[in-house]
């Protein structure tokens, strides 16, 4: 079975297609195509709570590629996904509407406990049966998850993202919201909290700490990365830390982010898994074609 999922953030427009490979003790995705567009449309909406002209006629040619690569690979489900632009925008919906109407996809325009409760799907067997505060910045929102004793027991949005905060959108309510929320139920008797880190700039930033798969990260290690890159100018950005041009701009504003909320949560180490919405997506839509499969299969016998 062949899935893909796309992520349309307010930085970029992900599509990954994936095959199921079944018949071990677990089931693995392997990936098959992966491709990351830089098109910021939370420049647009963030700034005229709108997406432009422009953007939205470059949107919908990503939409058609992505479609065609979806039929080369012989996709069997798929599903997009868009996140805090596309939500945020007066006219993020009609244009929605224009891609089914020309295209015949469907996309999604989820809140962000939905957006949240993928990445959970994600990230959740990473985790123990510690104390966790699970910190996803995106371009737009920050979504924040709290996990005690194995369970998720507390989910907030908020709207503080790299983006947002590089085109000067957000404000100090906003960032006083946050970290109320963080301070009133990350409480002392959760015991230590592990912070656990998705999304494109703290994977980068793990990157270049040179640290193992699988092992923490310092929040001293954070800083001094952050500090080391503030340094650089863009250029210097890309091309001695090999960073793209849509990466080297909000890394500092998404590594703030970060670190404020782990000062909040008196957390002083992170884990970083590999994953992210797109991963969340394909696990949704397994568990669904898995069900489905379960029902034809005992429709048939009966």
């Amino acid at each position: 079975m062949k899935l893909a999922a796309i992520d349309i953030g307010s930085n970029a427009i992900r599509l990954q297609i994936s095959t199921i490979l079944e018949g071990g003790v677990k089931v693995l995705f392997k990936k098959l195509e992966y491709v990351r567009f830089p098109l910021r449309l939370g420049h647009d909406v963030f700034s005229t709570y709108k997406i432009s002209q422009a953007s939205a006629l470059k949107f919908k040619k990503l939409m058609s590629a992505y479609k065609i690569l979806l039929e080369l690979y012989e996709v069997d489900d798929y599903m997009f996904c868009a996140t805090s632009a596309m939500r945020e925008s007066e006219n993020g919906e009609e244009i929605a509407k224009q891609v089914l109407e020309e295209l015949g996809l469907v996309i999604n325009i989820i809140d962000g406990n939905q957006e949240a409760d993928f990445i959970n799907k994600a990230i959740f067997s990473y985790l123990g049966n510690e104390t966790y505060l699970h910190i996803d910045v995106g371009g737009g929102s920050t979504e924040l998850n709290l996990f005690v004793d194995g369970k998720k027991i507390k989910t907030r949005s908020f709207k503080i993202g790299s983006v947002r905060i590089l085109e000067h959108h957000d404000s100090p309510i906003m960032w006083e919201d946050m970290e109320k929320w963080v301070r009133d139920n990350v409480k002392e008797s959760y015991g230590k909290v592990t912070a656990v880190g998705t999304g494109g700039n703290i994977s980068k930033i793990f990157e270049l700490a040179q640290k193992k798969p699988g092992a923490a990260m310092s929040l001293k290690k954070i800083r001094s990365i952050m500090q080391m890159i503030e340094e650089l100018t863009i250029e210097e950005r890309i091309y001695q830390l090999q960073m793209n041009p849509d990466r080297a701009d909000v890394i500092v504003p998404a590594s703030n982010i970060y670190i404020k909320v782990m000062e909040w949560a008196k957390s002083n180490s992170i884990i970083v898994p590999d994953v992210g919405l797109k991963d969340g997506i394909l696990l949704h839509l397994l568990e669904k074609n898995t069900q489905q499969k379960k029902f034809e299969f005992k429709k048939g016998k009966s």
